[in-house]
C-alpha cells in the first residue's frame, strides 16, 4: 500500500493510539526504532532507549524540584506556626491590657519581621496613647475606606490604596510597600506593613493571619471584660 493510500486509511492520531495500546511494539520491531526521528531539541539521540532515560531523568528532576519547594513551603509553615504559638504564649502571660498589646506588638515586629504595626480600634479598650495605637471613637462609619473590608470578615494581603495606607500608617504611609491588614471583630483593625512589595502579596494563604486576628481580638476582649 502506497504512503497516500495509507495516510487515508489511518491518521496519525490512530497510529499514536495503536503505540499506546502496543507499548512492546518496537521491541519485535528494533529496525524500525533505528530509523525513528525523535523530538529532541539538544540534537539527534543515539537510540530509542537513550531517548526514554533522559525523558524519565528529567521527569525525576522536575518531581525533585517540586519536593525541594514542597519541603521547604513546610518549614516555612512550620516556623509560622511557631511564631504564632509564642504570639499565644505570650499574650496569656500579659498581665494587664498594655502589656498584652505591647507584646502583640513587640512579637509581629520581630518574630514576623514587620517593618510597621498598628492597631486601629473602634472605642476605648482601656490601653494608653502609643505610636501604634490609633483611636477611631465614631466606630466603623468613621473609616468608610474599611466598609468593604469589614463586611467580608476576612484578612487581605497585598497593596492598599494611598487613601487606606494614610489611614493606618499615617507619615509612614510611603514607607509601605505592602500590608496584611486583619478584622478584629467589633474591635477594629490590625495592621502589618512592610517596605518589601513582596512580602505580603495578594492570594497568599491566609490561615496565619486569621490565627492571629484571633488572638488579638480574645485579648481585647477580655481586656474590655476587665475594665
Amino acid at each position: 500500500m502506497s504512503d497516500t493510500a495509507l495516510a487515508e486509511t489511518l491518521s496519525a492520531s490512530d497510529v499514536a493510539a495503536y503505540l499506546r495500546r502496543h507499548p512492546e511494539f518496537l521491541s519485535d520491531y528494533p529496525d524500525l526504532a533505528a530509523q525513528l526521528t525523535l523530538p529532541r531539541e539538544q540534537g539527534p539521540v543515539a537510540s530509542l532507549a537513550v531517548y526514554q532515560l533522559q525523558s524519565l531523568r528529567e521527569k525525576n528532576a522536575e518531581l525533585e524540584r517540586q519536593l525541594a519547594n514542597l519541603i521547604a513551603i513546610a518549614a516555612e509553615n512550620e516556623r509560622l506556626m511557631q511564631r504564632v504559638h509564642d504570639l499565644n504564649v505570650a499574650v496569656l502571660r500579659a498581665n494587664t491590657p498594655a502589656v498584652a498589646a505591647r507584646s502583640v506588638v513587640a512579637r509581629l515586629s520581630e518574630d514576623f519581621k514587620t517593618d510597621q504595626v498598628r492597631l486601629l480600634l473602634f472605642g476605648a479598650v482601656g490601653l494608653p496613647p502609643a505610636t501604634w495605637l490609633i483611636n477611631i471613637p465614631g466606630g466603623r462609619t468613621a473609616v468608610p475606606e474599611f466598609a468593604d473590608f469589614l463586611s467580608h470578615h476576612e484578612p487581605v494581603a497585598g497593596r492598599l490604596s494611598a487613601e487606606r495606607l494614610y489611614r493606618l500608617f499615617g507619615d509612614q504611609a510611603p514607607e509601605v510597600r505592602s500590608t496584611a491588614i486583619m478584622p478584629l471583630g467589633e474591635f477594629g483593625i490590625l495592621a502589618i506593613g512592610s517596605s518589601d512589595p513582596d512580602h505580603f502579596q495578594p492570594g497568599m494563604g491566609t490561615l496565619f493571619l486569621k490565627m492571629i486576628a484571633a488572638t488579638v481580638t480574645a485579648a481585647l476582649r477580655r481586656s474590655q471584660e476587665g475594665m
